[in-house]
Protein backbone atom coordinates (compact mmCIF):
# COMPACT_ATOMS: atom_id res chain seq x y z
CA UNK A 1 0.00 0.00 0.00
CA UNK A 2 2.90 2.01 0.08
CA UNK A 3 3.03 2.58 -3.27
CA UNK A 4 -0.55 3.44 -3.41
CA UNK A 5 -0.55 6.35 -0.58
CA UNK A 6 2.78 7.77 -1.81
CA UNK A 7 1.18 8.35 -5.55
CA UNK A 8 -2.92 9.35 -4.48
CA UNK A 9 -1.56 11.43 -1.44
CA UNK A 10 -3.07 14.80 -2.24
CA UNK A 11 -5.55 13.84 -4.88
CA UNK A 12 -9.60 14.04 -3.98
CA UNK A 13 -11.29 10.62 -3.95
CA UNK A 14 -11.58 9.39 -7.36
CA UNK A 15 -14.84 10.28 -10.03
CA UNK A 16 -17.34 11.72 -7.83
CA UNK A 17 -21.02 10.65 -8.67
CA UNK A 18 -20.86 10.35 -12.41
CA UNK A 19 -18.80 6.93 -13.31
CA UNK A 20 -16.17 7.61 -16.36
CA UNK A 21 -16.24 5.63 -19.44
CA UNK A 22 -13.13 3.40 -20.44
CA UNK A 23 -12.19 2.17 -23.52
CA UNK A 24 -8.97 -0.14 -23.47
CA UNK A 25 -6.67 0.07 -26.70
CA UNK A 26 -4.85 -2.97 -26.99
CA UNK A 27 -2.07 -4.23 -29.66
CA UNK A 28 1.40 -5.16 -30.37
CA UNK A 29 4.61 -2.40 -30.32
CA UNK A 30 4.20 -0.16 -33.47
CA UNK A 31 0.37 -1.50 -33.95
CA UNK A 32 -0.53 2.13 -34.13
CA UNK A 33 -2.33 2.72 -30.74
CA UNK A 34 -0.97 5.93 -29.99
CA UNK A 35 -1.90 7.46 -33.48
CA UNK A 36 -5.60 6.44 -33.71
CA UNK A 37 -5.88 7.22 -30.18
CA UNK A 38 -5.13 10.93 -31.12
CA UNK A 39 -7.89 10.18 -34.19
CA UNK A 40 -10.15 8.88 -31.61
CA UNK A 41 -9.75 11.99 -29.31
CA UNK A 42 -10.19 14.40 -32.30
CA UNK A 43 -13.39 12.93 -33.39
CA UNK A 44 -15.06 11.58 -30.84
CA UNK A 45 -13.80 13.72 -27.65
CA UNK A 46 -12.21 11.17 -25.41
CA UNK A 47 -9.02 11.85 -23.32
CA UNK A 48 -5.81 9.50 -23.97
CA UNK A 49 -4.21 7.94 -21.36
CA UNK A 50 -1.41 6.19 -22.68
CA UNK A 51 0.00 3.98 -19.03
CA UNK A 52 3.76 4.16 -20.94
CA UNK A 53 3.47 8.01 -21.57
CA UNK A 54 2.74 7.70 -17.66
CA UNK A 55 5.35 5.73 -16.60
CA UNK A 56 7.51 6.98 -18.55
CA UNK A 57 6.85 10.85 -16.80
CA UNK A 58 6.39 9.36 -13.50
CA UNK A 59 10.25 7.78 -14.57
CA UNK A 60 11.44 11.45 -15.43
CA UNK A 61 10.12 13.42 -12.59
CA UNK A 62 12.90 14.59 -10.49
CA UNK A 63 12.98 12.82 -7.22
CA UNK A 64 10.50 10.18 -8.17
CA UNK A 65 10.90 7.02 -5.87
CA UNK A 66 10.32 5.08 -8.80
CA UNK A 67 11.64 6.04 -11.57
CA UNK A 68 14.60 3.64 -11.22
CA UNK A 69 12.31 0.91 -11.03
CA UNK A 70 9.81 2.15 -13.83
CA UNK A 71 13.08 2.27 -16.28
CA UNK A 72 14.16 -0.99 -15.22
CA UNK A 73 11.10 -2.42 -16.44
CA UNK A 74 10.91 -0.67 -19.66
CA UNK A 75 14.80 -1.76 -21.02
CA UNK A 76 13.82 -5.06 -20.12
CA UNK A 77 10.19 -5.13 -21.49
CA UNK A 78 8.78 -6.23 -18.60
CA UNK A 79 5.93 -5.09 -16.75
CA UNK A 80 5.70 -2.61 -13.51
CA UNK A 81 3.85 -3.36 -10.60
CA UNK A 82 0.21 -2.95 -11.65
CA UNK A 83 -0.37 -0.77 -8.64
CA UNK A 84 2.09 2.31 -10.07
CA UNK A 85 0.39 2.10 -13.15
CA UNK A 86 -3.24 1.62 -11.80
CA UNK A 87 -2.53 4.78 -9.46
CA UNK A 88 -1.00 6.76 -12.54
CA UNK A 89 -3.96 5.80 -14.46
CA UNK A 90 -6.35 7.37 -11.57
CA UNK A 91 -4.85 10.17 -10.99
CA UNK A 92 -4.71 11.79 -14.47
CA UNK A 93 -8.21 10.88 -14.46
CA UNK A 94 -9.11 12.61 -11.64
CA UNK A 95 -7.12 15.41 -12.99
CA UNK A 96 -9.75 15.61 -16.15
CA UNK A 97 -12.87 17.55 -16.73
CA UNK A 98 -13.68 15.14 -19.52
CA UNK A 99 -15.21 11.61 -18.10
CA UNK A 100 -14.75 9.83 -21.46
CA UNK A 101 -11.13 7.70 -21.53
CA UNK A 102 -8.80 5.96 -23.80
CA UNK A 103 -6.99 3.87 -21.95
CA UNK A 104 -4.00 2.76 -24.17
CA UNK A 105 -1.31 -0.25 -23.36
CA UNK A 106 -3.22 -1.38 -20.64
CA UNK A 107 -3.92 -4.06 -19.13
CA UNK A 108 -1.60 -5.79 -20.35
CA UNK A 109 -1.32 -9.55 -18.55
CA UNK A 110 -3.22 -11.39 -15.73
CA UNK A 111 -1.36 -9.10 -13.00
CA UNK A 112 -2.89 -6.23 -14.42
CA UNK A 113 -5.86 -7.41 -15.04
CA UNK A 114 -6.45 -8.44 -11.81
CA UNK A 115 -5.02 -4.96 -9.94
CA UNK A 116 -7.46 -3.17 -11.91
CA UNK A 117 -10.60 -5.35 -11.47
CA UNK A 118 -9.50 -5.07 -7.91
CA UNK A 119 -8.51 -0.87 -7.33
CA UNK A 120 -10.69 0.64 -10.26
CA UNK A 121 -12.87 -2.28 -11.48
CA UNK A 122 -15.77 -0.33 -9.78
CA UNK A 123 -15.30 2.87 -10.06
CA UNK A 124 -15.51 2.50 -13.98
CA UNK A 125 -17.61 1.58 -16.67
CA UNK A 126 -15.35 -0.61 -19.41
CA UNK A 127 -17.47 0.45 -22.85
CA UNK A 128 -15.23 -2.10 -24.85
CA UNK A 129 -11.36 -3.29 -25.79
CA UNK A 130 -10.44 -1.73 -29.01
CA UNK A 131 -7.39 -4.32 -30.37
CA UNK A 132 -5.33 -3.62 -32.84
CA UNK A 133 -3.71 -6.77 -34.70
CA UNK A 134 -0.94 -6.52 -36.81
CA UNK A 135 2.20 -8.68 -38.00
CA UNK A 136 5.07 -8.75 -36.03
CA UNK A 137 7.22 -7.76 -39.11
CA UNK A 138 4.87 -4.38 -39.72
CA UNK A 139 4.99 -3.71 -36.25
CA UNK A 140 8.97 -4.15 -35.79
CA UNK A 141 10.08 -1.77 -38.58
CA UNK A 142 7.43 1.01 -37.51
CA UNK A 143 8.98 1.09 -34.18
CA UNK A 144 12.74 0.75 -35.33
CA UNK A 145 11.52 3.90 -38.10
CA UNK A 146 10.14 5.65 -34.70
CA UNK A 147 13.20 4.74 -33.42
CA UNK A 148 15.48 6.00 -36.16
CA UNK A 149 13.81 9.36 -36.47
CA UNK A 150 14.36 10.12 -33.07
CA UNK A 151 11.12 9.05 -30.75
CA UNK A 152 13.62 9.28 -27.94
CA UNK A 153 12.04 5.99 -26.30
CA UNK A 154 14.78 4.12 -24.71
CA UNK A 155 12.74 0.65 -25.87
CA UNK A 156 12.77 1.37 -29.81
CA UNK A 157 15.29 -0.71 -30.74
CA UNK A 158 15.68 -4.09 -31.76
CA UNK A 159 16.30 -5.87 -28.32
CA UNK A 160 14.50 -4.35 -25.97
CA UNK A 161 11.45 -5.10 -29.10
CA UNK A 162 11.77 -8.99 -28.63
CA UNK A 163 11.64 -8.89 -25.76
CA UNK A 164 8.25 -6.09 -25.54
CA UNK A 165 6.87 -8.73 -28.55
CA UNK A 166 7.28 -11.60 -26.19
CA UNK A 167 5.56 -10.06 -23.30
CA UNK A 168 2.87 -8.60 -25.39
CA UNK A 169 2.52 -12.58 -26.72
CA UNK A 170 2.81 -14.55 -23.74
CA UNK A 171 0.98 -11.95 -21.34
CA UNK A 172 -1.16 -9.15 -23.38
CA UNK A 173 -3.03 -11.50 -25.60
CA UNK A 174 -4.13 -13.88 -23.14
CA UNK A 175 -6.23 -10.40 -21.65
CA UNK A 176 -7.37 -9.86 -25.08
CA UNK A 177 -8.75 -13.90 -25.30
CA UNK A 178 -10.10 -13.07 -21.73
CA UNK A 179 -12.42 -9.77 -22.90
CA UNK A 180 -13.07 -11.94 -26.32
CA UNK A 181 -15.45 -14.17 -24.21
CA UNK A 182 -16.82 -11.24 -22.51
CA UNK A 183 -17.73 -10.45 -26.14
CA UNK A 184 -16.18 -6.77 -25.56
CA UNK A 185 -13.19 -6.98 -27.94
CA UNK A 186 -13.53 -4.68 -31.23
CA UNK A 187 -10.99 -6.34 -33.33
CA UNK A 188 -8.94 -3.74 -36.00
CA UNK A 189 -6.94 -5.38 -39.06
CA UNK A 190 -3.87 -2.45 -38.45
CA UNK A 191 -2.02 -3.61 -41.49
CA UNK A 192 -3.60 -0.76 -43.34
CA UNK A 193 -3.02 3.03 -43.87
CA UNK A 194 -4.24 5.28 -40.90
CA UNK A 195 -6.79 6.74 -42.68
CA UNK A 196 -7.98 2.97 -43.68
CA UNK A 197 -7.67 1.76 -40.25
CA UNK A 198 -9.89 4.82 -38.84
CA UNK A 199 -12.56 4.41 -40.69
CA UNK A 200 -13.20 0.90 -39.54
CA UNK A 201 -12.30 2.51 -35.66
CA UNK A 202 -14.93 5.41 -36.58
CA UNK A 203 -18.13 2.98 -36.75
CA UNK A 204 -16.65 0.66 -34.15
CA UNK A 205 -17.56 3.78 -31.73
CA UNK A 206 -20.62 5.05 -33.78
CA UNK A 207 -22.41 1.96 -33.06
CA UNK A 208 -21.73 2.13 -29.63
Amino acid sequence: MGTCQSLLKGNRPVMGEEKPTIVFVLGAPGAGKGTQCEKIVNEFGFVHLSAGDLLREERNTPGSEYGELIENHIRNGTIVPVEITCNLLENAMNKSETKKFLIDGFPRNENNLEGWNRMMGDKVNLKFVLFFDCPEEVCVNRCLKRGAAGSGRSDDNEESLKKRFNTYINDTMPIIEHYDKENLVRKVDANHSEDEIFDVVKKMFQEE
